[in-house]
C-alpha cells in the first residue's frame, strides 16, 4: 500500500506543502515499512491544468490516498475517479502526517476545499517563490506564489522572476477561503518561509567561510 504527501522539499522531515497541484514535491510512502520516494512535481510550472495533471501523475503511481493541505475541485474529481482517497487540512511534517495517518486520525474528505487555480497568486500568474520584494522570486501574490523548495536546490531562488503582464483582480474578485482554512494555510506558509530563511542563512554562512 502506498500513500502520497505533498511536500516543500524531498526530505522526510519536510513540512507538508498546503497545495496539491503546485506543490514542489510528492513523497510516496509505504506506511508499513516507511520506505519512501520523493519526486519533484513535474507539473509545478504548468500554465494551466496543474491540479488535474498532478492528480493523474499521483494516481498512476498506484497511491491509495493523498495527504495535503488543500485540494481544488478539478484535482479532487480526478483523484476520486481514480479511486484515490483525498485527505485535506494536513499540517506539520511529512513524518508526523504519516504517523497520524497510521493511527487513524485522518478521514477522507468528500469534496474539495479551495477554488480552482488556488495557489497561483491574485493575478492568476504563477510566482516562482514567496518573493521578498524583487529579489526572492517575484512577489507574494494572493496565493503566496508557487511556494518554496524548488528554488532552494536551484541556486536558492535569488533571480527575480519576470512579472506577468496581467492586471491583478480586485480584492472582491479573488477566490475567498473560510477564515479558519485561510489561517491554517497562512500558518503553513509561514513555516515554509521560516525553513527557507534558515536554509538561506546557512548558505550565506557557508559562502562567507569560503571567502575568508
Amino acid at each position: 500500500m502506498k500513500i502520497t504527501l505533498t511536500a516543500a522539499s524531498p526530505e522526510f522531515s519536510s513540512p507538508v506543502d498546503p497545495r496539491f497541484g503546485r506543490c514542489p514535491y510528492f513523497i510516496f510512502i509505504d506506511p508499513e515499512t516507511m520506505d519512501f520516494e520523493a519526486i519533484e512535481n513535474p507539473h509545478l510550472a504548468s500554465s494551466s491544468g496543474a491540479g488535474i495533471q498532478s492528480a493523474q501523475f499521483v494516481a498512476e503511481k498506484g497511491t491509495k490516498a493523498v495527504l495535503t493541505g488543500s485540494c481544488g475541485p478539478n484535482a479532487f474529481q480526478t483523484l476520486q475517479a481514480a479511486g484515490v482517497e483525498v485527505i485535506i487540512g494536513v499540517t506539520g511534517t511529512v513524518q508526523e502526517a504519516v504517523e497520524q495517518y497510521k493511527s487513524g486520525r485522518f478521514q477522507a474528505t468528500s469534496q474539495s476545499n479551495v477554488p480552482s487555480h488556488f495557489g497561483m497568486g491574485g493575478s492568476g500568474a504563477m510566482n516562482p517563490g514567496f518573493g521578498m520584494g524583487g529579489g526572492m522570486g517575484g512577489g507574494m501574490g494572493r496565493g503566496m506564489g508557487r511556494g518554496m523548495g524548488r528554488g532552494m536546490g536551484r541556486g536558492m531562488g535569488y533571480m527575480p522572476a519576470p512579472q506577468a503582464p496581467k492586471v491583478p483582480l480586485p480584492e472582491s474578485a479573488q477566490p475567498q477561503m473560510p477564515p479558519e482554512e485561510e489561517m491554517n494555510y497562512l500558518k503553513q506558509q509561514a513555516e515554509l518561509l521560516k525553513k527557507q530563511m534558515e536554509n538561506i542563512t546557512k548558505k550565506i554562512e557557508e559562502l562567507e567561510k569560503k571567502n575568508t
